[in-house]
């Protein structure tokens, strides 16, 4: 009879020292961190920290804390096994773990042996890349200049606004990528606009009822 309501007693004791830990995570720069991952050991529960930066969490005294973040190192802290009151307050500053890469030039060579012959021989092996590119930014002025206006959907901003935010993510504390030299990029652009891309609705509809006249008096005729 008596281990069950020590038992008891216990799980009330315990009750009684819950603790709310709250603070403000930071950079190394005094940056505030949103999105970083925190544990409770003892009590097996999580959290994560707003996009100022602040936590909080419920806790027990003597519990360690661990967090965990994209782009940083994970680090623990303990918390006192004596605390006066309901709240403890822990500013924490989290530590950048990226490495930080020079840009990368793609050269049309598959072997060293190629890049030797071409570059004795005297070929201008980037002048055709070059042209290209000043060709594909020429093509791109042309159709925005004669594009009076275009309408963009709530759900392609939505999209947009994610894919931002994703890049700035994965290129945090890096170069940021340059989808001028990224061919794919270029491909599903190029595919977008032969799909009516850069169209707004009213030309789409203009060109659909043309088509449609042409049709009837090719029928007549």
């Amino acid at each position: 009879m008596l281990l069950p309501l020590s038992f008891i007693n216990g799980q009330v004791n315990e009750r009684n020292k819950l603790i709310q830990v709250s603070g403000i995570i930071t950079d190394d720069e005094s940056n505030p961190v949103p999105h970083v991952n925190l544990f409770s050991h003892k009590l097996r529960r999580g959290t994560m920290s707003e996009l100022s930066g602040i936590y909080s969490i419920i806790s027990l005294p003597g519990d360690t804390i661990y967090l965990s973040a994209l782009g940083y190192r994970r680090m623990e802290f303990y918390l006192p096994n004596k605390i006066v009151g309901r709240q403890f307050n822990k500013d924490i500053v989290l530590e950048t773990d990226t490495i930080k890469i020079e840009g990368v030039i793609i050269l049309p060579w598959k072997t060293y042996e190629e890049f030797k012959r071409d570059v004795l021989a005297h070929q201008p092996i980037l002048k055709p890349e070059i042209k290209n590119m000043y060709d594909n930014l020429a093509l791109i002025h042309d159709i925005i200049s004669n594009t009076s206006s275009y309408q963009i959907s709530p759900e392609a901003g939505y999209r947009f606004a994610m894919q931002q935010n994703a890049n700035a993510m994965m290129t945090k504390n890096q170069y940021p990528v340059n989808n001028l030299l990224n061919p794919f990029a270029w491909a599903k652009f190029f595919n977008g606009v032969k799909h009516g891309l850069l169209k707004n609705k009213k030309s789409t509809e203009a060109a659909t009822s043309r088509t449609k006249t042409k049709k009837k008096k090719a029928s007549k005729d």
